[in-house]
């Protein structure tokens, strides 16, 4: 006959697994609903971007309202970059700082994005490595020139420059679990412009 001890060992292992197995659920419904919105808000930028660039070449968007596009074939990136760094709009892709030049015109041009989604691989790059930005029916090519991790307070990686650069920031380390200590600055300078073929 079980000792009264051993039943109550065993009811409250019940109780345990079903109830890891309940959070486990319910942080992979949270985890698939987030990812759902990026996906949702990307395709919807898109949309918008790809109607911007079908305009006829004399009805051009604002320097405000014009969305860019950023390519980085080595980590296989491709995502519609959106204005301001809220919490809302890291949501839905990388963000292109306000204060920052704006992308593809000289001056620093600094995007963010969260390493766990779009900037995921950003640790990937390498000196020479290149980064389309493609904009209002242009692609400015960027090299890239180094990276380095910061410290959060360390904003010298928001300088301004008198020559075009792009200068991309995310946490660091990359699989680091819960608010990463660092930041990754990787800067890129402007090598070429050519027209936007849409390819």
């Amino acid at each position: 006959v079980p000792a009264p001890w051993s039943k109550d060992r065993g009811r409250m292992r019940k109780r345990l697994a079903r109830f890891s197995t309940g959070a486990g659920l319910l942080l992979l419904l949270y985890v698939s609903s987030q990812y759902w919105q990026m996906y949702a808000g990307q395709r919807k930028l898109a949309l918008e971007w790809q109607q911007q660039n079908a305009r006829p070449e004399n009805i051009t968007a604002s320097d405000d309202d014009a969305l860019a596009r950023l390519t980085i074939a080595k980590i296989n990136l491709d995502a519609v970059v959106v204005e301001g760094t809220s919490r809302k709009s890291l949501k839905l892709g990388p963000d292109h700082l306000q204060n920052s030049a704006v992308p593809g015109s000289s001056g620093n041009a600094v995007i963010v994005a969260h390493r766990d989604t779009f900037f995921r691989h950003l640790d990937e790059l390498k000196e020479g490595d290149e980064i389309d930005l493609r904009r209002q029916g242009e692609v400015f090519r960027f090299a890239v020139t180094g990276h380095r991790v910061v410290e959060p307070t360390d904003l010298s990686a928001l300088r301004t420059s008198a020559s075009a650069e792009l200068t991309l920031i995310t946490c660091y380390p990359m699989h680091y679990v819960g608010p990463a200590p660092k930041r990754l600055v990787v800067v890129a300078r402007w090598i070429a412009t050519r027209k936007d073929s849409g390819q």
